[in-house]
This record gives structure tokens, C-alpha cells and sequence, in this order.
């Protein structure tokens, strides 16, 4: 009795020193964000020359440090073998593909699963959407006896695009102990640095392989992979599209804190209660910043930017607010100078649009759907929509 009653009072207090959730616009704190274009040096950046050679690298190096940790590249080696191939599935109308990509380092090996539809009748190599899938396998079935709208693989198809999806357990575990038994014992280095690699960038670093499959399926066009996440996902989604420049395009869903949405605006979810709810997603050094927002040397609009020139889109959900739908809004406005630099027009309006009413004929785009925290049909409508804008699909 005595040990819960102290549990009670520590969890009380752990509640009441900052952990408490704001949703009031009213008390949204004064803060200034990191201007993206201006260098650590304090030199401003004001040509695409110097954003490449300069500015971008050493945003990149912050995230790394700060966030979400190294992204190790070496291998030893890389193997694709088909574990399935259905050349009849959804009645005809699609190939499905079941891959296995082993991946070697020093004596041991990670394997991902990768399922992957393609449209029978494609001309051509196709686009695909690839999916970080951060909830349940069987929402990414592929027997198709189950389906789920969070992965509309019917929908996909009949628009004319591939789509394919790995479980984030196969690079990570969304375990704060499991974690580990994954990529990382690949790279068991990471765990011992402060701005080591944890689970959000196994989980991009994941994404990162499925894509060199992709380069070597002749039923695929690598120069048009869009990487998609939901929620974590959607936050490894940013992550993946920021290191991995073969990424075409990137969608990221309800993605929130250290996803989409500005960390100084200190609404809805903080980095304390991530830090404290999924200690194992970010590096050490990111609890530095545990109720020390303003103190961060990035914010997400910084992130975002790491995209530019190419296509992004974020959204977020009317009842969803523990993700700041407004300060997601805003990192992608930020993060418009920086397109501007590689002459992309900006087509977002000044203020948030309507809910229900997507803007997705942009390279940067966005919609705030009514409903709760989740991905859609009508989330993944409008996502096809954004890829035949900028990919040049149907209309």
C-alpha cells in the first residue's frame, strides 16, 4: 500500500512540473523560431549553392545530434529474394511481391519484410507509395482478407500506383526495452552515444533499404517513391525524406511532436512527455531539451525543409490536437523560403484552410480532415491526387 501511495504522488508530481498538456491558443508562449536560412555562423544563405554546400549539412548534423541521432550507412552487404509472387492478385489487377531484404554487418543480419503491389496493366515502371507501418501487420495484409483504409491497397492500384509497406518491428521493436533487437545490433556502437540512432531512425534507416530494393525492381520507378508514415511513422516518414534525397516525395500524417509540428509552440504533446512516454525513439541528448524547447538549435520547419525542392505533404485531424494541427500549419510555412530558393512558388494560403478542404495542387501541401487521430481513405485520396499533381498522373 505504502509503495502505490508513493507511485501516486511521484506520478502527481511528474504531471504537475510541466508534463500537463496545453490547448488554449491564448497561452501559447512568445518564442522565435531558428531562422533555417541563416548559418550557424550567423551568415546568411541566400542562394541554392549555398544552402546545398552549407546550411542544409549542418542542419542535418543538428537533427542528428539532437534528435534523432546518427544515420549509420555501411554494410557489408544487401540481399533481395522474393518469399512470394502472385501474378493474379486482387483478381487480376495487381502482382503482388513479398520480399525479404537481408542486410549484413560484421557476422550478424536484419531482415525486412517488404510486401509490394503493382498494377498488372502499368505501361511502365510505376510510382509507388511506400508505408512505415507503425500499427498492426494485418493492416497491411497481403492475402487481402483483411483490409483497412489505414493502407488501401485497392485504392492505390486502381489509381495507377504500386504500393508497399514494411513493420516497423523489423527494424525496431516500439518497445522501450525490445528496441534494441533490430537494426541496432548492426550498429551497437549507436547505443552507447548521446546522439546515437534509436527506434524512429531504425525505422527510417528501414526505409532507406526498401528503397534500395526498389532501384533494383524493373516493375518500379525509383526516381518516383513517395515514403509515408502515420503518427511515429509519420515522424520517420520527415526523418527518412531528410537523409535519403532518392525520395521523391514525402507524406507525414498526424505526425505531431518532433514530426510536423513546432516544438516552441508548446501545445498539445511536448518533448518531455515523449521523451518520458517513448524514451526509446530519440537519442539521449533530446532529453536535454525536456521542458527547454527555446533551447533547441532546430525546430521542425527546419526539418521540413530538408525536403526542399521536393514534394511534402502533412496533415492533421480536426479532433487530433494533441498533434497541433495550427503549429504543423506553420513549420510548412517557415519552411517555404527555402522552396522559394529552388524558384518553387509557394501555393499554401496565409492561414490554415478549412477543415475538409486540402490543398494538394502544391509541392507543398496540406489538409486538416475532420475526425480523430488515424489515416484514411480520404487522407490517402488526396495523397494520390498530390502525386498526380506533381508527378504528372491523372488529374
Amino acid at each position: 500500500m505504502l509503495r502505490f501511495l508513493l507511485t501516486c504522488i511521484v506520478l502527481i508530481s511528474f504531471l504537475s512540473a510541466g508534463h500537463s498538456q496545453n490547448y488554449d491558443e491564448s497561452k501559447v508562449p512568445a518564442y522565435t523560431l531558428p531562422d533555417v536560412l541563416k548559418t550557424i555562423d550567423n551568415k546568411p544563405v541566400r542562394a541554392r549553392g549555398s544552402w546545398e554546400k552549407v546550411r542544409r549539412p549542418e542542419i542535418v548534423k543538428l537533427f542528428e545530434d539532437n534528435i534523432y541521432g546518427q544515420m549509420p550507412t555501411t554494410f557489408d552487404g544487401i540481399k533481395f529474394s522474393k518469399t512470394a509472387d502472385d501474378q493474379r492478385a486482387m483478381d487480376g489487377k495487381a502482382i503482388l511481391k513479398q520480399v525479404m531484404i537481408e542486410v549484413f554487418k560484421d557476422s550478424k543480419t536484419v531482415q525486412i519484410n517488404l510486401v509490394l503491389f503493382v498494377p498488372t496493366h502499368s505501361a511502365k515502371p510505376a510510382p509507388v507509395f511506400l508505408l512505415i507501418n507503425n500499427r498492426g501487420k494485418e493492416n497491411t495484409d497481403p492475402t487481402r482478407e483483411k483490409k483497412s483504409e489505414f493502407w488501401p491497397a485497392e485504392m492505390v492500384i486502381d489509381s495507377g500506383y504500386s504500393i508497399a509497406a514494411f513493420h516497423v518491428s523489423d527494424l525496431a521493436p516500439d518497445d522501450k526495452e525490445a528496441y534494441v533487437k533490430g537494426v541496432l545490433q548492426l550498429y551497437p556502437d549507436q547505443l552507447k552515444a548521446d546522439n546515437g540512432m534509436k527506434a524512429i531512425g531504425a525505422w527510417a534507416w528501414g526505409a532507406s533499404r526498401a528503397m534500395d530494393y526498389f532501384e533494383k525492381d524493373v516493375d518500379i520507378d525509383p526516381k518516383k517513391v513517395i515514403v509515408v508514415g502515420h503518427s511515429r511513422g509519420g515522424k520517420a516518414s520527415l526523418w527518412a525524406a531528410a537523409e535519403d534525397r532518392r525520395f521523391a516525395a514525402c507524406v507525414t500524417n498526424c505526425s505531431g511532436n518532433s514530426g510536423a509540428a513546432l516544438a516552441r509552440r508548446r501545445f498539445g504533446e511536448r518533448i518531455s512527455r515523449i521523451n518520458a512516454t517513448f524514451p526509446h525513439w530519440f537519442n539521449t541528448n533530446y532529453k536535454k531539451f525536456n521542458d527547454k524547447e527555446e533551447l533547441l538549435p532546430v525546430d521542425q520547419h527546419m526539418l521540413i525543409a530538408l525536403v526542399a525542392p521536393r514534394p511534402i505533404y502533412a496533415t492533421n485531424a480536426s479532433k487530433d490536437l494533441w498533434a497541433d494541427p495550427t503549429g504543423t500549419y506553420l513549420a510548412l510555412k517557415n519552411a517555404e523560403k527555402v522552396y522559394a530558393l529552388f524558384d518553387v512558388k509557394a501555393r499554401l494560403p496565409k492561414t490554415p484552410p478549412g477543415i475538409n478542404e486540402p490543398v494538394y495542387k502544391s509541392k507543398i501541401a496540406y489538409h486538416n480532415r475532420e475526425g480523430e487521430h488515424n489515416m484514411t481513405s480520404y487522407d490517402w485520396g488526396n495523397f494520390i491526387k498530390f502525386a498526380n499533381y506533381n508527378f504528372g498522373g491523372r488529374k
